[in-house]
């Protein structure tokens, strides 16, 4: 149309020029408006003009674009003050559009507009507080549904840039939110204002959540009308935990948290169950114990399937808040870190903690009335309080030794409760047989046997009994036995040979002492030699073997009540156990009941961790979720780590069993961790236990393949050096692949047998990571090659620096001959990729570079394959000649090299020819390939 206007305006001009006098007169020529002349008139308006003209007009189309023009048009006028209140004063006019889709757009806008208007703040110092602002809090409540959720999303945009200030929120923003949430409001309204009100709270702060935030979103937790309120607040019940602390969390939220989790509604119980870890952590160790476990109980047992594989998602994660970092951390760091560092006076004041927790735990306890009595009694008198049973959901959280306040490090877990257990049955069984603690006299502690406390007390012995027998006599040398009927025999049945059988085995095991299984077996023969050599009568050689008395559990016993001490039975059951090396663990023989006693520890509820380790269970597959495995496996590190090192035993058949599932999906996410399973456990436990699982994972699907090669170098460093160098020869098995095009794979692999170099002496790299390297160096894919490159140049420096140099030598003849001198031409470019990477990283000194690999070099030079030839030139001319060796000296080598890049600065081909005689900001390897990409897939 505009061409056409101007063609027919110009039509006189050449009728007159061509002598057409009777053609049309310029009168009779209709001209049409073209588009251009609306432009020029626009052009002639002032941006405030513009601005009224478009944002007056009927065409909706035309006043959205006065919205997406707001900055822009902010920005021509920001030199002017006043300009700048005008057209701000035009956004309140334009908020007030009918159209929903101009509302929408100038809200869009806002949060760019709040920008510019901070940066220009001494120009227009309150225009967001007075002009902006309110139209934001105002859309909150808009009747438009597009409107509400780009006000909602504007608010947080601008809270997160802090650019309201604070007491904006307090006085505009937040008052209109606990308005919009009021009993009579618009049911989606105060949906979305209770959900804003969460979101925001992490951003406004402690103070003003506490003060403004929290009271209306107590309310909301108890809305009995609409569930969609109490979904959202329980869906944001741990974001609103973590702001206010741990004092509002438990006086203000915790009882609307266990109102939401008795919700008729399973969506707010199906919530509540995903924020459980969040709502844990906010709370204490105490609480976390007694009251959130058995609410997660609830939540795991709950009618509704969506629950419970929520509840079941949650587990592991709420588990792992009942970490000490205080008493784990002896047990995931490294082997040499001894609790004995731990002062006196931290040991001291952590069982004053405990020991006022205990009576509220001791009465929790589903014990008789008389028991519960004398333990708080003997706690008095300063004996220490027995654990409780871990099965109990209210045992203590710290109570992982029972020696408090003992600098000596804490004995094996299993030995511990066992030990512990037959304390308590002792101690509970006194006031039945009229022998309290408070009535007795203390114990002879010449006669203490500390093997009692470590075994599994026997159930068929009836202790009653066995005491009247024996209360009017001194106790006899004999144990009791199951049977009375048949005598029993006494220690002195144990033989000199036997004992010094039991020292030899002693000092065997003290050099592995560090390992909590190696300790329990030092413990349970130490405690076999004290009663065999105190039952003798060797009292003296016992008081010289006997640990200090305060490294004894002070478990207050009646001296007329101590059981028995060793049987012979016991001990060639004991000897017979440490020659074969059995364990508790699954296989080892033990009955039912001493395999669910090998499960029991005291760091979380025993509940909790029984459900935990019910999720393998292939029942739970189909009653919950067909992938509560895989959430299994996913957060077994975190419950590892909280447990420790020291209750490993409680995960091993689980871990073993999650390495063996059938769906790769599980493996592959034990693939991906085992490295960090691997630093909680520790050097021996990872050999014992983790190397199998590790060895299978090799062999298995290139899906959980790629999870141990992506961690190889921080699993094979946690090994023995002998354990290490088994892995070389399989090393060579990543080069294959279930799918050739698997590339990434072996990328990966070349990334790890970097970092590997450092692990191995340089013989084995010669041997058996050298040829994968050269094997990769020529890989299909130029991606793999590039990594290669690096990992053959890190080998030359390590080779060079080797004691004996003939490694690194060879490595480079080799380098020469199996790319230097290929025939194919793809193997000679990659000499010199090679040849760039080591003068780039300083792998050699410059005089060696110059020698050995150099001349080979230069001789490229003559290559008939133009590619060869451009990438010398950039080495040349980008990279070994920016080294001071060749600028500081006149040798013979800079004069080579000089004559190399004369003969390519002549080549007959023009990329040879640029690269020869410029110099291109381009220096790097990854730049030179992709500039040849094309050349070198």
């Amino acid at each position: 149309m505009a061409d056409l206007s101007l063609l027919q305006e110009d039509l006189p001009e050449d009728a007159d020029g061509f002598g057409l006098d009777d053609c049309s007169s310029e009168s009779d020529v209709i001209v049409a408006p073209s588009a251009l002349d609306f432009v020029s008139q626009d052009d002639m308006l002032t941006p405030l003009g513009r601005l009224d003209k478009y944002a007056a007009s009927e065409n909706v189309f035309n006043r959205q674009m006065v919205a997406r023009s707001l900055l822009d048009t902010l920005r021509e006028v920001c030199d002017d003050e006043r300009e700048c209140v005008a057209v701000l004063e035009r956004i309140s006019r334009l908020a007030d559009d009918s159209e929903p889709t101009v509302r929408a757009e100038l809200m869009e806008q806002v949060p760019h507009i709040a920008l510019f208007c901070q940066e220009n703040r001494p120009a227009i110092p309150y225009a967001f507080s007075k002009y902006l602002l309110p139209i934001v809090v105002r859309y909150l409540a808009d009747q438009n549904n597009q409107v509400r959720k780009t006000s909602q999303a504007a608010l947080l945009a601008l809270l997160e840039q802090e650019l309201i200030e604070r007491s904006d929120v307090e006085t505009k923003v937040c008052p209109v939110l606990v308005e919009l949430t009021a009993p009579d409001s618009n049911d989606d309204v105060k949906t979305e204002a209770v959900a804003i009100m969460c979101k925001m709270a992490p951003m406004v702060g402690k103070d003003i959540t506490e003060r403004l935030i929290l009271p209306r979103f107590c309310e909301m937790c108890c809305d009995c009308r609409m569930f969609h309120v109490r979904k959202v607040c329980a869906a944001n019940f741990g974001d609103i935990c973590s702001v206010v602390g741990q004092q509002a969390t438990e006086e203000m939220l915790l009882p609307r948290f266990f109102q939401l989790c008795s919700d008729n509604v399973w969506g707010v119980r199906k919530a509540c169950a995903e924020c459980f870890m969040a709502v844990s952590c906010a709370t204490c160790q105490e609480i976390r114990r007694t009251k959130l476990s058995a609410l997660f109980i609830n939540l795991i047992s709950d009618p509704s399937r969506w629950v419970r594989q929520a509840a079941f998602q949650s587990l592991g994660p709420f588990i792992s808040t009942f970490a000490n970092p205080s008493s784990s951390g002896q047990y995931f760091k490294e082997e040499n870190k001894s609790s004995e560092d731990t002062s006196v006076e931290d040991k001291n004041s952590s069982e004053r903690t405990r020991s006022a927790d205990a009576p509220e735990d001791i009465e929790a306890r589903p014990t008789g009335g008389d028991s519960s009595v004398h333990l708080e009694e003997a706690l008095a008198d300063g004996a220490e309080t027995p654990r409780q049973p871990p099965g109990e959901l209210s045992a203590p959280a710290e109570s992982s030794s029972p020696h408090r306040s003992s600098p000596e490090p804490p004995p094996d877990a299993a030995g511990s409760e066992e030990e512990q257990e037959a304390c308590a049955c002792r101690l509970a069984s006194q006031p039945e047989a009229g022998t309290g603690a408070q009535d007795s006299a203390p114990l002879d502690q010449e006669q203490y046997n500390s093997f009692h406390f470590w075994r599994t007390p026997l159930p068929e012995i009836d202790l009653d009994v066995e005491l009247e027998q024996g209360s009017g006599s001194e106790p006899s040398p004999q144990g009791l036995d199951v049977e009375p009927e048949v005598p029993a025999p006494g220690p002195a049945s144990i033989t000199m040979a036997t004992r010094k059988e039991l020292e030899e085995m002693i000092e065997n095991l003290e050099p592995h002492i560090d390992d909590p299984d190696v300790k329990a077996q030092v413990d349970v023969l130490a405690a076999a030699l004290r009663a065999s050599s105190l039952d003798a009568g060797d009292e003296a050689g016992e008081a010289a073997r006997r640990p200090p008395q305060d490294e004894l559990p002070s478990c207050r016993l009646d001296h007329d009540a101590s059981g028995p001490l060793i049987s012979e039975e016991t001990l060639d059951s004991a000897l017979h156990s440490m020659h074969n090396g059995s364990d508790t663990g699954p296989g080892s023989g033990f009955s039912p009941e001493e395999e669910r006693r090998a499960k029991v520890q005291d760091v979380v509820p025993q509940a909790l961790l029984d459900q935990y380790l019910s999720m393998t269970d292939p029942s739970r597959a189909q009653t919950v979720d067909t992938e509560i495995a895989k959430h299994c496996a996913y957060s077994l590190p975190g419950v590892a780590l909280t447990l420790g090192r020291q209750n490993w035993h409680c995960l091993r058949e689980t871990y073993e069993t999650l390495a063996s599932d059938m769906q790769w999906k599980v493996r592959r996410t034990l693939a991906f961790s085992i490295h960090e399973l691997a630093v909680i456990l520790g050097d021996q436990l990872t050999a014992a236990d983790l190397v199998p699982i590790f060895n299978g994972f090799l062999k298995d699907l290139d899906e959980v393949r790629i999870g141990v090669l992506k961690h190889l170098h921080d699993f094979l460093k946690l090994l023995h050096i002998d354990k290490r160098r088994e892995y070389l020869y399989q090393l060579q098995e990543f080069l294959v692949t279930d799918n050739s095009r698997n590339w990434r794979f072996r990328a990966e692999l070349a990334e790890q047998l970097i970092l590997l170099l450092e692990l191995y002496s340089p013989r084995d790299v010669y041997d058996y990571l050298r040829p994968i390297a050269l094997n990769l160096c020529a890989d299909k894919v130029s991606s793999v090659r590039w990594i290669s490159y690096k990992l053959v140049s890190e080998m030359v420096r390590k080779l060079h620096r080797a004691a004996p140099p003939t490694f690194g030598a060879d490595l480079i003849q080799e380098l020469v001959e199996s790319f230097g001198r290929c025939p194919r031409w793809s193997g000679r470019q990659a000499f010199v990729f090679v040849c760039q990477t080591v003068i780039e990283d300083d792998c050699l000194p410059m005089d060696q570079f110059a020698v050995q690999l150099m001349p080979h070099l230069l001789t490229l030079a003559n290559d008939r394959v133009p590619n060869v030839r451009v990438l010398l030139a950039k080495t040349l001319r980008q990279t070994l000649l920016e080294k001071e060796h060749f600028l500081a000296s006149a040798s013979c080598h800079q004069e080579a090299v000089e004559q190399a890049i004369m003969a390519l600065q002549m080549d007959r081909d023009s990329d040879v020819k640029y690269f020869a005689s410029t110099h291109p900001a381009s220096t790097r390897i990854s730049e030179d390939a992709l500039s040849t990409a094309s050349s070198t897939y």
